[in-house]
Order: C-alpha cells, then structure tokens, then sequence
C-alpha cells in the first residue's frame, strides 16, 4: 500500500493503492481475505463498523452453529433454486471443510443431537479472534490491513470511494481487484444496511429486491387483526413445542405437501417466529408476495394419529369443560390449548370430530413476513447470472461478489455460514485466478 496525497491536507483526497480491496468484514470478507493474503497478495479491508464480525458474534450468543453434519447429498438441497450454483461453491469449502478450518484455527469442533456442527465452547468470540490474529499474523502470506469505520460510497472512476467516519473525510482506494462482501439488509445496526444496492444499480448491475429471509409473520386471525388481546397478553412468547408444521400445495391436488417437518417456534405479539417457522419461512414468505395469502398447517399432536385424537375427543366428558377434558385425554394445555380456542370457533370446538381433525391440521392464516431488519437474513440481492462462474461482475471487471448480498438463501442450521464462507473462498479464488498475474506484472 502507498499513500499518494497529502493526508494532512484538507483540500485533497488519501489515495490508498493495494492490490486488493474488501468491503466488508463479515465471514465472507474475512474468507475472502484469509484466502488472499496467504497467496502472498496485499489485503485491505474496509468495514463501516468500529469492529469485523459483529453479526458473526450475535449468532454465536446463544451457541454457534458453525455448519451442519449430514450428507453432502442432502446438505446441498438446503438452497433450493440456487442448488446448482452454491454446490460449486462448496466444493471448494463444504461442511468438512468448515470443520477444517476452525481446527486449523485451534477451535474443536462437535456434533449436536440436531446433526448441528458447534465449537465445544459453543462461543464465537474465541473463534474469531484466532482467525483475525492469523490475519494480522498470517505463518504464511502478508497480513492483512484493517480499516474500520469506513464506509464505502462506490466509485470514483477506477476508485473506491470511502466515508472515513473518524475525521469525516473521503478516502479513495486504487485496488486491482475488488471483493464486495457488504452483506444484505437484516440487522442494519450491525452494519449490514443494505445501502449498497443502489450504489451497484447505478453500475448497471442487476439487483433482486430484498427480501426478509428466516423471518418471523404476522398471523391474520379469525378477524383479520391478528390475535386477539386476551391471547397475545396471555401467550405472547410462550414457545410451542413438539408441534409438526405443513405447507401444502397453491393451486394442486389438496394433498400435495410442499413442507412438513416436526419443531417447535414462539408465538409473538402479532405472530409467530422461530426455528420451524423460519424453515418453511421462504414458501411462506413467496406466497403471501405471490398472491396475498399464506396459510401454514399445525399439527399440536404430532405422535398421535388423527384416529388416536379422534378417539379421546369423542370420550365422554360429562360435566368437565372442554379444556379441562381435552388435557386430561391428550395432553393439551397452555398455549396449545389457547391456540386451539383463539383459532376455532364455538361451533368448531363443540364438534368431537370436527375438533379432532382441527387439533392435527389447525390452519394459521399469514397476512405478511415481519420486516427485513429483524429477519435473520435476507434473500434477494446480486442476481447470480450478473456474475461469472467465478464471482466476478460482468457489468464491473474486477470486482467480485460473495456473501450474503447476493441473491440466494438457506435456513439456519449452519448452511447460511457455510455457503457465505464458501462463496468468500470461491471469489478469492476468481481473484487469483483473474486479476493476480495482472497485480504483478
């Protein structure tokens, strides 16, 4: 790196030569880098925020899923429509290799009774501060220079442009190959903002719009405002636990079952949010952009057939109430129960049969996803046919996408990290590929 201006002056701009520049310091920037710089390639990277890895740290608060230990078969099918563009990028890094890394970077790694891959400590922080020391400190390479609180407002002809928060000053950037890792839009107070979008518009590059991925919904209920006061003061927050959650088919036999698996999430002040939900949250969130509606299917009785149920319902129940008889035959109480009466009506709860079938295939109607910002990420972004096979835009040579600012999306599980850590490798590799002998010569 030189500096070819006067920094002291006012009147004129720093100008940053490197050979490559990353915008942004989230898992694929810091991938991208890691690949770079032990390729012996000058590395500066740019983050608007005081700090790298900020939303890195917050997933790893409660544990963090590094990645998932099923089969690479099935493994893959976690990006639907982007199946065949993600399985290229982890063949470079797959779940193995995720494992790998963290080992090399001295952190254990275990498998969960979820099939889920966490580091024995189950933290974040330890992780990423190894890896940012072997950036800093690399055994092989150059390390790699860090810029915090700079944030990036496109192009000035060839060069980056960047808001240097700390004095107020632009600072501009004179790379040979760029690598944009900005992140999408959910939790903006993170960094990830989403501001970039126009800023590569303007490039004429193709941008999907971005969407609320893994998100909570708001519920329409049995008026149409959601639920009642009496149900949201009395459950909001209450998890449902061992419950099995349906999607069917829009416009096909009623049968037809787009997705179904067994879980558990959390009613919310309007809505539902949480781990099965955010599983079946894209169908979910495609139908309601689609044609208005959504509806999901709960079963409350998974291990329990719909004859089992049936059977209990119809039992006698003398001068017991209904609540009081249906938690003493199968089990149901608390917000089970409550959903159950917020949902159905009168005439509903009433009918023995009717009641059995609404207890394994309750209907939730949707009215929309909650907003962007608290998703846990986002769908929508860089459309992947804007690029090449290798991360490079086609609109913009030299600067190569990777992360979660390109138009893909996975559930959680440890396949958002993974893919994000993949396509950071995969763009570094586009680098080296494209750009590096053009850097040295």
């Amino acid at each position: 790196m030189t500096l070819s201006a006067d920094a002291a002056s006012p009147d004129v701009f720093p100008i940053l030569q490197t050979d490559v520049a990353i915008v942004g310091g989230g898992p694929a920037g810091l991938m991208a880098a890691d690949v770079l710089s032990r390729s012996g390639v000058a590395v500066h990277l740019f983050d608007s925020m005081p700090s790298v890895g900020r939303k890195f740290l917050l997933a790893g608060r409660g544990g963090l899923n590094l990645t998932h230990s099923e089969s690479p078969e099935l493994f893959n099918t976690r990006f639907g429509a982007r199946q065949p563009e993600v399985s290229q990028w982890l063949e470079g890094m797959d779940a193995q290799g995720v494992r790998d890394w963290a080992q090399a970077l001295g952190v254990d790694t275990f498998v969960g009774t979820s099939g889920r891959v966490f580091p024995k400590e189950m933290k974040a922080a330890p992780l990423l501060r190894a890896w940012l020391h072997r950036l800093r400190h690399p055994d092989i390479g150059v390390p790699v220079q860090f810029h915090m609180r700079h944030q990036w407002l496109g192009w000035q002809g060839e060069q980056l442009v960047f808001h240097r928060k700390t004095d107020a000053r632009q600072v501009l950037v004179q790379a040979g190959a760029t690598v944009l890792a900005c992140g999408g839009a959910s939790w903006p107070r993170l960094g990830s903002d989403g501001a970039w979008v126009g800023l590569l518009q303007t490039q004429g590059v193709e941008v999907a719009p971005l969407k609320p991925s893994n998100c909570g919904f708001d519920v329409q209920g049995r008026d149409g405002q959601g639920w009642t006061e009496h149900f949201r003061v009395k459950f909001a927050g209450h998890p449902l636990k061992s419950v099995s959650l349906t999607v069917g088919a829009r416009h096909t036999a009623a049968d037809t079952v787009r997705f179904a698996r067994k879980g558990e999430f959390v009613i919310t002040n309007s809505g539902v949010e949480g781990s099965l939900v955010y599983a079946a949250s894209a169908l979910l969130r495609d139908d309601l952009l689609a044609h208005g509606q959504a509806n999901m299917l709960l079963d409350l009785l998974p291990d329990k057939t719909l004859a089992q149920v049936e059977k209990e319902a119809l039992w006698p129940r003398g001068s017991r109430s209904l609540s009081s008889h249906l938690k003493s035959r199968l089990g149901l109480d608390g917000v089970k129960m409550g959903l159950l009466f917020e949902l159905c009506s009168s005439e509903q709860l009433n009918q023995p049969e009717t009641l059995a079938a609404l207890i394994k295939a309750l209907p939730v109607a949707l009215k929309n996803p909650r907003p962007v910002d608290e998703a846990i990420s986002t769908a929508g972004g860089v459309a992947l046919e804007a690029m090449g096979a290798q991360m490079m835009l086609k609109a913009r040579p030299g600067v190569y996408c990777a992360g979660e600012m390109l138009d893909w999306e996975a559930p959680t599980g440890g396949y958002l990290l993974t893919a994000c850590l993949a396509s950071g490798m995969r763009a570094a590799q586009g680098v080296l590929a494209n750009s590096f002998t053009k850097l040295r010569h």
